[in-house]
């Protein structure tokens, strides 16, 4: 963002200094302006033309923005201050023992001189976006998305398969197999791997052996997360299918023959009207098949509620 310095931008920095005795009172005042003014958090605010547009139009940024502006506004008010950038935040890996920071979590914040304190930390990014200051940036977006403080294209299943844990330990396998990896072989001259692997019965066998080993083993497990996956929905895909073509066999047996190019709302009304009594169940058992059948999650209990409705379907009508 181009920091050049406009008259408004000079005057709401002096603005701090007149109203205040102290610099503790100047960096209050500044922190205040970003806290009320309807500055807000964002990843893709775009570019600035200048320093103007971001404080006095469009206010929306993310922590390179705040720490930019902030230690601009405090020079101009007359205390020392810089941009600090370094990292905030990290995901702890149980399995292998480690923190994980990655790029995303970089972040700026800036320092101010305070006469009795010296070099101090201020974040203005904390007083538009608090939970920032609190998380790494993953688990940030996700409290904001949960709160629907910022929109996705993520499915809801998609986002629910992310944080189960069969998908986080898969994960944290991944990350402590390539931990160790560069740690305990790349990382290490020849006689400390020669200790490992002899430590791990396989020295012998050499270092291509460990990593077709390690290589299959995490394919290994992807794969049967996967199928576990597939077969979850699969099963559950195949017995709504099972359980419907059960109703049309019921159906025909009572007159009404389903046409294979038919769909199910075509087919409930015309057995609806030729089975008058059973109309409302018809019309509920189509309605609960096309939601199993085509909803990205249906509500918990419903396929045992749908076998409940075909199974009883037509029990008026047996002789």
């Amino acid at each position: 963002m181009p920091a050049s310095i406009t008259p408004a931008v000079r005057d709401l920095a002096h603005s701090w200094t007149v109203q205040n005795r102290d610099s503790r009172g100047v960096v209050s005042s500044a922190l205040q302006f970003f806290r009320t003014q309807g500055f807000s958090y964002s990843l893709t605010p775009g570019e600035y033309a200048d320093l103007d547009e971001f404080l006095f139009r469009r206010r929306v940024g993310f922590c390179e923005h705040y720490a930019t502006s902030f230690a601009t506004l405090m020079r101009l008010a007359g205390i020392p201050a810089r941009v600090v950038v370094g990292y905030l935040g990290g995901e702890y890996n149980d399995l292998g023992h480690f923190v994980l920071v990655r790029q995303a979590d970089a972040h700026a914040w800036c320092e101010v001189w305070l006469p009795e304190n010296g070099w101090t930390r201020v974040d203005p990014t904390s007083v538009v976006a608090p939970g920032r200051s609190s998380y790494d940036l993953t688990s940030f977006l996700e409290t904001r998305i949960a709160s629907d403080q910022i929109r996705t294209n993520r499915s809801a299943l998609l986002a629910k398969l992310l944080r189960s844990g069969v998908f986080t330990n898969v994960r944290f396998l991944w990350q402590t197999l390539s931990y160790e990896w560069d740690t305990r072989l790349l990382a290490f001259d020849a006689d400390v791997q020669e200790v490992l692997l002899t430590s791990l019965g396989i020295a012998s066998r050499g270092i291509t052996f460990l990593v077709v080993e390690i290589l299959l083993v995490a394919l290994a497990l992807l794969a049967i997360y996967f199928a576990l996956m597939q077969m979850r929905i699969r099963s559950r895909a195949d017995r709504v299918k099972v359980l419907y073509e059960h109703f049309c066999r019921k159906t025909a047996r009572l007159g009404v023959r389903r046409d294979p190019s038919e769909g199910p709302l075509d087919f409930a009304r015309r057995a609806a009207q030729f089975l008058p009594n059973e109309s409302n169940r018809i019309r509920q058992i189509a309605d609960t098949y096309i939601l199993l059948r085509y909803a990205q999650q249906p509500p918990p209990g419903m396929l045992d509620r749908f076998a409940k409705e075909v199974n009883s379907f037509g029990a008026r009508n047996r002789h």
